[in-house]
């Protein structure tokens, strides 16, 4: 039950805005009753972190070598940005939305999510020996966020995602480490 309540949140929380929906949409999407959702999550802040950390388990990682797992994420951008459901980064959208509540559950969750995302970069540059590993991955974090929110902006432009690609690559090759 609680994964068919997530599932009408996602759906509901990202393609309208979590503060756009209450927990009778969320409820009637799922197909069940309002106290049935509240016996599964008391309050509609629960209900939303948990749609963050569901959101944020799906987060993966490309596979391969380590240049190959850095340029795909950008690569998976891509395919993000063409498609009908995208509406940028969900974190993004939640922090936006909870921006007057730092002390709401969300808060942490989405910082987490972030933090994970430079930590791979990081990982995967001392695994190809980049001096300066941290500094290029925080970089390569703000090409990866920069882009999602460029692309939100023009309405899913799968070339934002290209394009922070090739900077990656600039990046990259400027640190010694031959792209091409």
């Amino acid at each position: 039950m609680k994964e068919r309540i997530l599932d009408a949140a996602d759906r509901l929380f990202y393609s309208q805005a979590i503060r756009a929906v209450g927990v009778d949409a969320v409820a009637a999407e799922a197909g069940i009753s309002k106290r049935t959702l509240y016996n599964h999550y008391a309050s509609k802040d629960e209900l939303i972190t948990a749609y963050l950390v569901r959101r944020g388990a799906q987060v993966a990682t490309p596979e391969g070598p380590a240049l190959e797992q850095i340029l795909g994420v950008f690569d998976n951008l891509a395919s993000w940005f063409g498609s009908k459901r995208f509406r940028g980064c969900p974190f993004v959208n939640a922090m936006a939305e909870l921006s007057g509540d730092r002390q709401h559950p969300a808060v942490p969750i989405t910082m987490a999510l972030k933090k994970r995302r430079v930590q791979a970069f990081e990982k995967q540059l001392r695994a190809l020996h980049v001096a300066g590993a941290p500094a290029l991955a925080q970089q390569l974090a703000i090409l990866f966020e920069g882009a999602i929110a460029v692309s939100l902006v023009r309405g899913g432009d799968p070339k934002v995602a290209e394009s922070a690609r090739a900077a990656a690559c600039v990046l990259l090759d400027a640190a010694g480490v031959k792209t091409q």
